[in-house]
C-alpha cells in the first residue's frame, strides 16, 4: 500500500494567521494605555483611589475568566472574540465622556470582562484550527508571534499616545482607543472556526477516562464542570496549568514596577519611556524564538527559568540604566517561557471544554497577580523597588530547582514506557 502524506493547506494557515497577528495587533493598539494613569491622576483621583480601580480590574478578570472560558465552550468563540473588544470600547468610551471615578471603575470592568471573553477562546480557536490543518506542531511559534504582535501594537500606542493627546486631549485619545478595538472586531469576524468531533469514548485511553468533557452536546453548566473535572482529575492537565500560571504571574505583576525602577535608577522622567522600550524589544524577540525554544528538552527549559530570575534580579540590583539591558533579556525569556508553557498545556487538553481549562490557567494566574502586587508592596516599602524585584524574581530559580527534581525523581513505570519516551525533550506533549 502507497502511503501519501497529506500536505498542510497552506492558504488555509495564512488565513488564519493573518487574522491572529491582526488581531492581536489591533486589540493593543490602545492609545489610552500609555496614558490612563496620567488621566485619573488629572481628573483628581488619589494614588489610593488609582490603586482600588487596579483591584477592581483584576477582580473583573478574576470574576469573568472562568465563565467565560466555558461559554466560549458552549456558543461560537469566534463570536466571543467579537465581542470582546467592542467590551472594552464601551468602557474606554465612558471614560472620556464621563471622566469620574465611578465611570472609570465601570470602565475597567467592563475591560476586564473584555480580556476574559478573549482568554480561553483565542488560543482553543487556533489550537483547534490549526490541528484541523494538520499543523498543530506550529501552535507555539503561532502562539509567539501573535503576542510580538500585540507587543508592536502597545509600542506603537506609546508612540501615537502623545501626539493625539497634544492635538486633540483625551478625547481624542479614547476616539483612537475605541477605533482601535472597532477595527479588532471587524478583523475578528475573519477567523475560521470548525468545532471538534465528538471524542470517542473507546479510543480514550487510562488517563483520558470518558467523562463529561467528552461529550460534544454539554451545555454551559455542564462544560464548566467538565473543565474543572479535567484540571482536578487528570495530573499532567493540572501541571500544565499551574505552571502556565506561575510562569506569566511573575513578570506580569513585575512589568508595572518597572517604571518606579527606571526612576530609582537616577534617570529623569522623560528617560523612563526609552528604558521600557528596551523592555518591549525582549518581550519582541522572545515571542519570535518559539521555534527554538520547542527543541528544549526539559532542562533547556528549566535553564531558562533560571535565566529569568538571574536576570530579573541581577538587572534591578545593579541600580543603574545600564541593568535595564539584563531586564529585557529577562523579560524576553519570561515571554518564551510563558509561549512555551502554554503550547504544553493545550496539548495536554483533551474533550471539548479547551477554553474553560485554558481560562482556569488564566485565573489562578490573575490570583497570583494580585498575590503579588501584596508581597511586592509590603516588601518594596521595607526594602525599596530594587529588593522587592529581586525577591519577587526568585520565584523562577525555585520552580526551575522544581522541575529539574521532579525529572530526576525515579518513576515505577513499565520498561515498554520508558522506552518509548526515552531520548524526548521539552515538547508540547510531554
Amino acid at each position: 500500500m502507497i502511503h501519501i502524506a497529506s500536505r498542510v493547506p497552506e492558504p488555509a494557515v495564512r488565513r488564519l494567521t493573518a487574522t491572529l497577528y491582526g488581531y492581536a495587533f489591533l486589540s493593543d493598539l490602545v492609545l489610552l494605555y500609555p496614558l490612563y494613569v496620567v488621566f485619573f491622576a488629572d481628573t483628581g483621583l488619589s494614588v489610593g483611589q488609582i490603586s482600588s480601580l487596579f483591584v477592581i480590574w483584576s477582580a473583573a478578570g478574576i470574576l469573568f475568566e472562568v465563565p467565560s472560558g466555558a461559554w466560549a465552550d458552549v456558543v461560537s468563540r469566534r463570536l466571543l472574540l467579537c465581542l470582546a473588544p467592542l467590551v472594552s470600547a464601551a468602557g474606554f468610551a465612558l471614560w472620556v465622556l464621563v471622566p469620574s471615578y465611578p465611570a472609570f471603575a465601570l470602565g475597567f470592568l467592563l475591560w476586564g470582562a473584555g480580556g476574559a471573553l478573549v482568554s480561553g477562546a483565542l488560543e482553543a480557536l487556533v489550537w483547534t484550527e490549526l490541528d484541523r490543518l494538520g499543523a498543530v506542531d506550529r501552535y507555539a511559534r503561532v502562539l509567539g508571534r501573535s503576542r510580538t504582535a500585540g507587543v508592536l501594537g502597545v509600542v506603537l500606542s506609546g508612540v501615537l499616545a502623545g501626539p493625539v493627546l497634544a492635538a486633540g486631549g483625551y478625547p481624542a485619545v479614547g476616539a483612537g482607543s475605541v477605533l482601535a478595538c472597532l477595527l479588532a472586531a471587524a478583523v475578528a469576524a475573519r477567523f475560521p472556526e470548525h468545532r471538534p468531533a465528538p471524542v470517542a469514548h473507546e479510543a480514550a485511553g487510562p488517563d483520558d477516562a470518558a467523562g463529561p468533557d467528552d461529550d460534544d452536546d454539554l451545555g454551559w453548566w455542564e462544560t464548566l464542570r467538565a473543565g474543572v473535572a479535567q484540571v482536578r482529575t487528570r495530573p499532567p492537565v493540572r501541571a500544565a496549568v499551574l505552571l502556565v500560571a506561575v510562569v506569566a504571574a511573575d513578570w506580569g505583576a513585575l512589568d508595572e514596577y518597572t517604571p518606579l525602577l527606571a526612576l530609582d535608577t537616577g534617570v529623569g522622567a522623560q528617560a523612563v519611556p526609552l528604558l521600557l522600550l528596551l523592555l518591549w524589544a525582549g518581550v519582541t524577540i522572545g515571542g519570535l524564538l518559539a521555534p527554538m525554544g520547542e527543541r528544549w528538552g526539559s532542562r533547556g527549559y528549566a535553564a531558562l527559568l533560571g535565566l529569568v530570575g538571574v536576570a530579573l534580579a541581577g538587572g534591578a540590583l545593579l541600580r543603574h540604566p545600564a541593568g535595564f539591558a539584563l531586564l529585557a533579556v529577562a523579560f524576553g525569556a519570561a515571554q518564551l517561557a510563558t509561549v512555551l508553557a502554554d503550547a504544553r498545556l493545550q496539548a495536554r487538553i483533551t474533550g471539548t471544554s479547551r477554553a474553560t481549562v485554558t481560562s482556569l490557567a488564566g485565573m489562578a494566574s490573575d490570583v497570583l497577580i494580585i498575590v503579588t502586587y501584596a508581597g511586592y508592596g509590603l516588601l518594596a516599602t521595607v526594602a525599596g523597588n530594587a529588593v522587592a524585584f529581586a525577591v519577587t524574581a526568585m520565584s523562577y530559580g525555585v520552580l526551575a530547582l522544581v522541575l529539574l527534581a521532579r525529572r530526576r525523581r525515579p518513576r515505577a513505570v513499565p520498561r515498554e514506557a520508558a522506552a518509548s519516551t526515552s531520548g524526548q525533550g521539552w515538547s508540547p506533549s510531554r
